[in-house]
């Protein structure tokens, strides 16, 4: 029976978060990527508590961005998400991608958070 690609995500993010959890030191970069958004979360699992957060929704950025749902919006929320973790003075996580693969939006953002600052 084929899988749909919702519950393939799913599945494939089940599998990731039985390896990664954030701690107070190393906190959680957790992404969702929908088809016209991309959200961005830094989380203390241990907590359970989101110590900064950044998405395209956001008014700001969501009017000097041509679209919300490309590559270079992407990273613009990784830039943001850098800025809002280092002013907390979180500098490591690890990353979570959500169950999504590593390749264009997802990518684009990891990229943009480590030459903001992070380290991951």
């Amino acid at each position: 029976m084929k899988l749909t690609r919702k519950e393939s995500v799913r599945r494939r993010h089940k599998r990731v978060r039985r390896q990664i959890t954030g701690t107070s030191e190393r906190p959680r970069l957790a992404v969702f990527r929908s088809n016209q958004h991309i959200y961005v979360q830094v989380i203390d699992d241990t907590q359970q508590h989101t110590l900064a957060a950044a998405s395209t929704v956001e008014p700001d950025l969501k009017s000097a961005l041509a679209s919300s749902a490309n590559s270079q919006a992407a990273s613009e929320v990784g830039k943001l998400i850098a800025q809002r973790a280092l002013a907390k003075g979180i500098q490591q996580v690890v990353f979570d991608r959500g169950g999504n693969l590593y390749h264009g939006r997802v990518k684009a953002l990891a990229d943009a958070a480590r030459e903001g600052g992070l380290e991951f």
